[in-house]
This record gives C-alpha cells, sequence and structure tokens, in this order.
C-alpha cells in the first residue's frame, strides 16, 4: 500500500461518502442498503486497523499527518494527524459502527436507509473529532456529529424521545460554546489554530484557569461527570438500542479525549490548580452514582449510570498524576494512572456497548427493560444467557476481562498518591459487581416468571456473531493489554513530561 495514501482522510470520508449513497439507495431497495452500509462500515473498519498495523510505537510524534489549506485567512487549516492517544479510540469507532450497523439488520422496519446513513456519516465525523489538528476542524467535527445522534435519537427512539433529544442537545451545545471562546483566545494569542502550537503556548495562569474552565465545561458534560450527567441516562433510555451502543462506546469517550488532548496539555498549571477539585468530581462520579445504578428498575438507565461510574475512572486516571508527582517525584505512577484512564476507556466502550446490544436483545423480543419483567430467561435463551454473564462480571471487574485492567491501574496510582482516593475508588469493584450481578440475576435466573418468558427464542446466528466478536475484544484486551499500551506508553510519557513543564509567563 503506498505511503501516501491518505488514510485519515479516507477513515473520514468513506463513511460519510457511504452514508450518502444508502441514503440515495432509498427504502425500496432494503437489502441493498444493509448489504452497502454493512459492506463500507466493514471497509472502514479495516481502514483503521491499518493505523495499527503501519503505526510506529517508538515515537510519541504524530503519524499519517495530512496538512491542506483550508480557511487561509483565519490560518484554518485541514490538518490531520494520530498518536497514541487517537489511534484506539479510531478503532474502537470503526469496530462498534459496525457492530451497530450489523445489530439494526432486522430490528429497524421504517426508514431503515436513514437510519444506516446516519450511523455511517457519524462514524465519519467521530473519527475527525480523534484525527483533528486543527482547532476549528475538530470543532467542526465535535459539532457536526451531534446532528446524525439529535435524528437517531429522535426519530428512531421512544416515547420520551423528543425530551431527551433536545436535553442532550442543549446539554452539549452549551457546553460546545465556551469550547469555542476557549480556542478564539487562544488563537488570539498565538495567531494559530493549530493544536500542536497552543500546546507550547505560555500565557498567565488566571487565563489558563478560564480556559480550563471553558473547557471543562464542554467536556465534563461529554463524559459526562457529576454534575452534568442528568441528560445521559434519559439519552440512553429513548435512544434505540444502536444509538444507546454509540453513545456509551464513543461519543463519551470525546469528553476524555478533550481532556487529554487540550484541558492537560494547553493549560498545564490550571490543571495542577484545579487537581484536587477534579478528583472529587470524578470520586462522586465512582462511589455516588454507583449508589444510583443499585436503586435503578429500568436495565437502561442502570446501565447508563453505570457508565457515568465508570468514566469516573478515567478522569481519576488522567488527574491523579499530579499528586502522585508532588508525593513521590517520579512520573512512572502518573503515567500509570493516565495509561489506565485511557484503558478504561477503551475497555468501558466494548463493555457497555455490549451490555446494551444485550439489553437491546431482550427488548425486541418482550417490548420492555424493567426487570421486574423477566427471571428465568435462562430457561429459554441459555447460550444469550451465558454471553450476557461475561459481559455482567467483566462490568464487575473481573480479572481476565478487560474491565479489569483499567481499574486496576488507576487504583494502583491512585495508591501513591493517597490510601484513602484509592479505598473510595475501589469501592466501585463491590459497588459495581453488587448492581450488575444482581440485575443479571433478577432477570436471567430463577423460575420464568411470565409467558412472554416462556416464549422466547434463543438468539440467531447474526446475534451470536456480534456478542462474540465483543467477548473477543473484552477477553483479548483483559488477557493481553501489551499492544494497546505499547501505542499509548510513548505518548502518554511525553504527555506527562510535557504537562509537568510550567508554562506559566
Amino acid at each position: 500500500m503506498p505511503a501516501e495514501l491518505p488514510l485519515l482522510s479516507l477513515l473520514i470520508w468513506a463513511p460519510i461518502l457511504g452514508g450518502i449513497w444508502v441514503l440515495y439507495a432509498g427504502d425500496r431497495q432494503e437489502m441493498t442498503v444493509k448489504y452497502l452500509a454493512l459492506g463500507v462500515s466493514l471497509i472502514t473498519f479495516l481502514l483503521s486497523t491499518l493505523l495499527y498495523t503501519r503505526f510506529d510505537t517508538s515515537t510519541y510524534e504524530m503519524q499519517f499527518v495530512e496538512f491542506t489549506p483550508w480557511i487561509e485567512a483565519f490560518g484554518i487549516n485541514y490538518h490531520l494527524g494520530v498518536d497514541g492517544i487517537s489511534v484506539p479510540l479510531i478503532i474502537l469507532t470503526t469496530f462498534t459502527t459496525m457492530l451497530v450497523v450489523l445489530a439494526g439488520w432486522e430490528v429497524i422496519e421504517n426508514r431503515l436507509s436513514q437510519y444506516m446513513a446516519a450511523f455511517l456519516i457519524m462514524e465519519g465525523l467521530m473519527n475527525g473529532v480523534f484525527a483533528a489538528l486543527d482547532a476549528i476542524l475538530f470543532y467542526f467535527f465535535w459539532e457536526a456529529m451531534l446532528i446524525p445522534m439529535f435524528l437517531i435519537i429522535g426519530i428512531w427512539g421512544g416515547p420520551r424521545r423528543v425530551y431527551a433529544t433536545i436535553k442532550f442537545f442543549l446539554y452539549t451545545f452549551l457546553g460546545s460554546v465556551f469550547m469555542l471562546v476557549a480556542f478564539l483566545y487562544l488563537y488570539s494569542e498565538a495567531n494559530s489554530f493549530n493544536i500542536l502550537e497552543l500546546h507550547e503556548l505560555q500565557i498567565g495562569l488566571t487565563a489558563q484557569k478560564l480556559i480550563f474552565i471553558a473547557f471543562l465545561l464542554a467536556f465534563a458534560v461529554k463524559v459526562p461527570m457529576w454534575p452534568v450527567h442528568t441528560w445521559l441516562p434519559d439519552a440512553h433510555v429513548e435512544a434505540p438500542t444502536g444509538g444507546s451502543v454509540i453513545l456509551a462506546a464513543i461519543l463519551l469517550k470525546m469528553g476524555g479525549y478533550g481532556f487529554l488532548r487540550f484541558s492537560l496539555p494547553i493549560a498545564p498549571d490550571a490543571s495542577l490548580a484545579f487537581d484536587d477539585f477534579m478528583i472529587a468530581l470524578s470520586l462522586i462520579a465512582i462511589v455516588y452514582i454507583g449508589f444510583v445504578a443499585l436503586v435503578q428498575q429500568d436495565m437502561k438507565k442502570l446501565i447508563a449510570y453505570s457508565s457515568i461510574s465508570h468514566m469516573g475512572f478515567a478522569t481519576l486516571g488522567f488527574f491523579i498524576g499530579y499528586s502522585i508527582y508532588a508525593v513521590t517525584g517520579a512520573t512512572g505512577g502518573a503515567v500509570m494512572g493516565l495509561e489506565g484512564g485511557m484503558m478504561q476507556m477503551i475497555s468501558h466502550g466494548f463493555i457497555s456497548g455490549a451490555l446494551f446490544l444485550c439489553v437491546g436483545v431482550m427488548y425486541d423480543r418482550v417490548h420492555s427493560r424493567e426487570i421486574k419483567d423477566y427471571g428465568g430467561v435462562v430457561n429459554t435463551m441459555p447460550v444469550f444467557a451465558a454471553f450476557m454473564m461475561l459481559f455482567a462480571m467483566a462490568n464487575s471487574g473481573l480479572p481476565g476481562t478487560s474491565g479489569f485492567v483499567g481499574e486496576f491501574l488507576v487504583i494502583l496510582s491512585s495508591y501513591q498518591a493517597s490510601f484513602w482516593i484509592a479505598f473510595m475508588a475501589a469501592t466501585i469493584l463491590v459497588l459495581g459487581s453488587a448492581y450488575t450481578l444482581w440485575m443479571y440475576k433478577r432477570v436471567i435466573f430463577g423460575d420464568i416468571a411470565n409467558e412472554n418468558v416462556a416464549e422466547l427464542q434463543d438468539i440467531d446466528s447474526r446475534e451470536t456473531l456480534i456478542l462474540a466478536l465483543l467477548v473477543i475484544a473484552v477477553l483479548l484486551f483483559g488477557l493481553w493489554p501489551a499492544p494497546m499500551f505499547e501505542i499509548m506508553h510513548p505518548t502518554m510519557e511525553h504527555l506527562f513530561e510535557h504537562i509537568t513543564q510550567s508554562k506559566v509567563i
């Protein structure tokens, strides 16, 4: 394959153009739409694997760089590139989108071409977020991806879909406005929107704090962190299964990506000043939201709150490094926290996506998400029950699954900073097991509870394939996480070395 192949542009525009093609095919050609959407998503995933096979793990420098002037009068460029932070998230995006397209194969009965096109277009825009090296280009992709998700929830969602959609859009859009203001200020100081140049910009502490707060308002909503998390359960409950999967697996990760790409390197001194505040918010999300999840009766809402709690581990890992560095003076534990937070994001993408797909499998058959409407599912769907058990165990942090790796590293790094921080973070291992396994026990085990459960049929070959691929991912990164760390380590090491150097003028 030629070295000059614009791989990142292909990952962005191939699914977008494929989505337009699917939209043009129309609903009258149902099988054509299905195979075309699956083919586009499969090709995009295969293209993303080239990022891994051709990625140089010995350097932190940006790779696969593309640069073309866009709006020259304002110094805005079509500038793309990836490093050890971007590559895993792009592969996660393409892998998950492929499964979502396959999952909607039989269950979407109206406006199929529009449904498939929305996911393909959103895939390209999400890849653009992770690859953009120009702040305005990043902002363009960041805002544009709201449109297909808005349509997915608003058209194919549940009874309260309009309320959930508007709430989701207003929360995320309002936070993004502050991010844009921060970009404009940084441009006035650096005369450039180049993200790598913004990383080197030296500005006063007060300005850094204001920039950090502006970024926080954008990225905290996306994660989402407590207390700006209330839009997520509503969006998850009302979204169709595919929308919930993408929302949990990819969109939440963009908040964490924003902290790593913008907040920490551009405002490192402000990040240090707000370190304790960010750790406190992360611990509240881990512990408090874990208790909230424990009392949920809707399976989707329970998994949604579980996502907030587990993402608290990611933000804890990103910001605990300052405390470790202050206590030990060493960077090893801090880098471990960054890598643990990143691994937690990737793992959560697989596990939460799998759990939402499992709920979707049952909802397609019973048309209920209420735990009380189930019971004894293992008697009629034993293969499905086995799959869901593994994902429930992974969500509980079982060693050998990907859910354990990130949590263990974050707790281990937290211990180097404070025993009590590590102790509070570790409570999620108990809470996570409690609400996940209690849900599983009430839904899957016991006698057959009602006629709906008695008439259930086990998963078909298509559903088996989807869940089997996720099982492979969960076990692969749980038993052999080394390839992921090889990609991340040089970038994370350089990032922490970069943010420990004061940039106050």
